[in-house]
């Protein structure tokens, strides 16, 4: 049985093109996961119809968090703070890695979701109530993403004795990608991703926007206290200890390490 349904969504992009005036490529990549317990889910995820009201969209309208305004947002991400889940989020800040390591198609996607589905199944391994119980995955369509070629990577991973998935609170065999309209989850995972994306990659101005990573911190998972490593992990993990990007500093304060 699955006790846990993960819904999973990415802001920002995988290129290593960059310019000036944080043009071309988006100096971070972040992929969050959104997670409910599978027996609240569907009274969870009906947070998205209240936002829908408050809002005055239409009913069923797809709620995409970056084409709404600031006064927009914060409602939402007070619905998302207020209820039931847990949030998982990494955060791949692209110039201090070697763009040729992760050249490949796909590549920063998958190292990214090997290090989000760690943290996810540790948190599922330690809140389900029975330990024949597992997540189910549930994914946002991307318009490069195969299927095939998703559970072929997770197969590859469960072979690798260097991953740190709990395979026994995943469920790899049941992977399910979905249009991100089709699934109230997934738009609350695209809020999730793309709250902390606002926090750490500048706009046109240089300006991050960490509020709403903040308006988010109760959601996220946390092990012995702590956030960082957790519910948020950031890669490479040492530029936020040695010398955070211009605009993530606030990574640094306590309330998250």
């Amino acid at each position: 049985m699955h006790a846990f349904n993960v819904y999973i969504d990415e802001s920002g992009d995988e290129g290593f093109q960059f310019r000036d005036n944080n043009r071309g490529s988006s100096r971070w990549f972040v992929l969050s996961a959104a997670i409910t317990r599978a027996d609240t889910d569907l009274e969870t995820v009906k947070l998205v119809d209240r936002v829908r009201t408050q809002l005055g969209k239409p009913a069923r309208a797809d709620l995409h968090f970056r084409k709404l305004n600031h006064g927009q947002r914060l409602p939402y991400l007070a619905e998302i703070s207020g209820a039931p889940l847990r949030t998982v989020s990494v955060l791949v800040h692209k110039p201090s890695l070697q763009s040729d390591a992760y050249s490949e198609k796909g590549l920063l996607y998958n190292y990214a979701t090997r290090l989000l589905l760690e943290r996810v199944s540790w948190l599922c391994r330690d809140a389900r109530r029975d330990a024949q119980h597992k997540a189910k995955l549930v994914f946002s369509n991307r318009s490069n993403m195969s299927y095939t070629e998703l559970c072929a990577y997770l197969v590859r991973l469960q072979q690798r004795r260097d991953v740190r998935i709990d395979w026994s609170a995943v469920d790899c065999q049941d992977v399910v990608i979905f249009e991100h309209s089709k699934r109230m989850g997934l738009q609350i995972a695209d809020a999730v991703a793309s709250a902390v994306w606002s926090g750490v990659n500048p706009n046109g101005y240089g300006f991050t926007e960490p509020r709403y990573a903040e308006m988010l911190r109760r959601t996220m998972y946390r092990h012995k206290g702590a956030r960082f490593g957790y519910g948020l992990k950031v890669l490479p993990a040492e530029i936020i200890a040695n010398n955070p990007p211009p605009g993530a500093e606030w990574l640094q304060g306590a309330d998250w390490a």
